[in-house]
């Protein structure tokens, strides 16, 4: 009597959630997730089997017909995959950099940066500048860069809460300083590592070139070489640089996004994405970036499938290819989206690590933000307290034009860029449970969006 009650009062609100029996729900999905989930399993077979997972390489293609199969075990309405065109960029040997005290030869951890094309093949050595913003490049000049090796010492900052407010202030330096400082007569890029610790683990990520512009290699320097290189540079004004990676730049090639769905009882033709990204720079094993965002997100299906839920909305899973250096696939999955006339409501995206569940973020209009309010007092129980507005993710905002309100779920932050696009991206780094707190958290969302949509 007392939830029919219930039921019957939150009839006359705008939204009609039926909260007692939507907290069961969500509550299944988190003891199904907890006892039974198999995210764990997944991220386990990825990183052990399979492990790094560059655009274009043979391993990205043998995760894309692992999850197809795992996913086809799920007995989903259908499972197939989606052609991409993606960069192909290959890191070759290992890098090796070094600069001389005196006789004493010091060498620090480097390694290439995601795009970049190799040092000539003895490596490059030159006199090294070292700046902390683009001001410092500009004040420089060409007189003072040409002929040499820039070493950009831009630290993320410390005193932001906010990890990712930090990478996304320090990341434009790791993207634009090889342009930059190329337009001046640099011959080399040094670009400290994107990263909030001490450590001697260099950090990749993707980096660009301008087609007016010479290109010029460019390998990220860890964050204890980079603090030696400093202190170097401030003793001998003169200091040689050198570096050596064989990192090249092949021709595009076809790989795919794998999507997997649960086709809407009521409302098929309106869509619930959610996915993370299938590839992973090639120093670890992708098991944060971005294999717990695929394995999370894959559960949230299983778990529909497992207690015989029945979605009123239909739900897509998305393995994005080519987050790292391309954006293709995400680009490619929302025009095919807009050609076939979808309806995506609503996407959610994983790409922030595998850590404790701390909330969502989300970028819509003011209906759409409404119903996401009176929807988070349910995940209140889980730990699940941080609500507001901001990123979705670099994937479904793709879909931003066709109106779709877009979410990102936010893991805990402050672990994330010790391993972010390092080799300490391992699978020993992933808490199970963690994994699987997270993965209910979205079911229970998803849950919502499909009973209720969006206005």
């Amino acid at each position: 009597m007392n939830r029919l009650i219930s039921c019957l009062f939150l009839l006359f609100s705008t939204t009609t959630f039926c909260q007692t029996s939507d907290s069961l729900i969500i509550r299944k999905f988190f003891d199904e997730s907890l006892v039974n989930g198999k995210s764990y399993h997944w991220l386990g077979e990825i990183c052990s089997t399979i492990g790094p997972r560059v655009s274009g390489s043979p391993q990205a293609e043998m995760a894309v017909n692992y999850l197809k199969k795992e996913l086809d075990q799920l007995s989903l309405d259908s499972v197939y995959l989606q052609e991409v065109m993606v960069p192909h960029w290959v890191r070759g040997k290992k890098e090796s950099a070094y600069y001389l005290m005196g006789k004493e030869k010091k060498t620090v951890a480097i390694c290439a940066l995601g795009g970049s094309i190799a040092t000539p093949p003895q490596g490059l050595k030159a006199l090294v500048v070292e700046v902390h913003n683009y001001e410092e490049l500009k004040a420089l000049g060409k007189e003072n860069v040409q002929g040499k090796i820039v070493f950009m010492n831009h630290p993320m900052k410390l005193e932001y809460v906010s990890t990712f407010e930090a990478y996304g202030e320090a990341a434009g330096f790791r993207w634009a300083t090889a342009m930059k400082a190329a337009a001046l007569g640099a011959l080399g890029v040094v670009v400290r590592s994107m990263t909030l610790s001490m450590d001697n683990f260099p950090h990749t990520g993707a980096m660009g070139y301008a087609d007016t512009i010479p290109k010029i290699p460019a390998c990220a320097i860890s964050t204890l070489g980079a603090e030696a290189l400093s202190k170097a540079i401030k003793e001998n004004n003169n200091l040689e640089f050198y570096f050596y990676q064989s990192s090249a730049i092949l021709p595009d090639t076809l790989s795919h996004n794998v999507i997997g769905e649960i086709r809407g009882t009521e409302l098929p033709n309106e869509v619930i994405v959610i996915g993370g990204h299938v590839d992973a720079w090639d120093l670890g094993q992708g098991a944060h970036d971005d294999g717990a965002g695929i394995v999370e997100t894959m559960e949230v299906v299983r778990l529909f499938k497992r207690l015989n839920l029945h979605p009123k909305r239909t739900i897509r899973f998305v393995g994005f290819m080519n987050e790292e250096n391309g954006g293709k696939g995400g680009e490619v999955y929302a025009k095919q989206a807009k050609l076939k006339g979808e309806i995506t409501i609503a996407a959610i995206e994983s790409d922030e690590g595998g850590f404790t569940p701390r909330g969502f973020s989300f970028n819509g209009d003011s209906l759409q933000t409404e119903f996401v309010k009176k929807s988070k007092e349910l995940f209140y129980p889980y730990g699940l307290n941080q609500w507001g507005k901001g990123y979705g993710g670099s994937d479904i905002n793709h879909l931003e034009d066709q109106g779709t309100l877009l979410i990102g779920f936010m893991p805990d932050s402050q672990r994330y860029f010790e391993v972010h696009h390092a080799a300490t991206d391992t699978f020993d780094k992933v808490s199970r449970r963690e994994l699987e707190m997270s993965a209910a958290s979205m079911a229970g969302l998803v849950y919502m969006l499909s009973e209720y949509g969006i206005k």
